[in-house]
């Protein structure tokens, strides 16, 4: 019996659509990074990029050896889970009768999941005691997403640390808390951070995930997104 691969993937656009990249990483039995790799997908969306991490991780790890997946998109997971069944049955077109999107990828994902034994488990972004593998991932489609640069293990590449807010990487300690000085810190979670608001509509950060409406973002180069997002920009 094979050891079960530990693995997280994720997607990053920078606009959706924008600048963007997926990538994997592999742990070991200790949680820490083994291998990872990351690439540039030009100007798309942040859902083509969760699909193509997801992908990439099935086609680059042995489908002989069962495989968990941690992801933090709920809809790539519940797209090649929960909704693909029904998918096929009605010839790859939705509940109300129209084209499935992406769904070249996702017939992809479907044939590279066939007689594989697959486990996968959401893992919730951006949480400061979240998983350190979903950190790693999302740390490095993002840093790519900007650079447009293939990385990873292979090519010798160092792995880009999570942006606040993350997750610290297996064996880095938890993660920091603000300094007195820095936006956000000693504040109540019912206050505002200076140079920040309750957003009126739902959006989309600079690092490729959503804000709900009544969430509290706060102004970035790139417009309106999470705090930990500016505070990393301007800190």
């Amino acid at each position: 019996m094979h050891e079960q691969i530990t693995a997280a993937c994720d997607g990053a656009s920078k606009g959706n659509p924008g600048p963007a990249a997926w990538a994997w990483v592999i742990g070991d039995a200790t949680g820490e990074v083994r291998r990872w790799q990351a690439g540039p997908l030009g100007t798309a969306t942040n859902n083509v990029a969760e699909l193509t991490a997801l992908q990439e991780l099935l086609e680059s790890t042995d489908p002989a050896v069962p495989l968990q997946v941690r992801m933090d998109s709920q809809y790539a997971m519940k797209a090649v889970t929960t909704w693909l069944p029904g998918w096929k049955r009605k010839g790859w077109k939705t509940a109300s009768g129209t084209p499935v999107a992406n769904q070249g990828l996702v017939m992809r994902i479907d044939e590279l999941l066939t007689g594989r034994a697959v486990e996968f488990v959401y893992v919730p972004a951006h949480q400061v005691d979240g998983d350190p593998l979903n950190a790693a991932a999302d740390a490095a489609a993002s840093h790519t997403a900007r650079t447009q640069r293939e990385a990873g293990t292979s090519l010798g590449s160092d792995l880009p640390e999570p942006e606040a807010g993350a997750a610290p990487r297996a064996g880095g300690g938890r993660a920091r808390k603000p300094a007195a000085s820095e936006p956000g810190a000693g504040r109540p979670s019912s206050g505002r951070a200076r140079g920040s608001l309750k957003a009126r509509f739902p959006g989309r950060c600079r690092c490729g995930k959503p804000y709900a409406k009544g969430e509290t973002i706060a102004k970035n180069p790139d417009g309106w997104g999470h705090l930990a997002c500016a505070t990393a920009t301007t800190g």
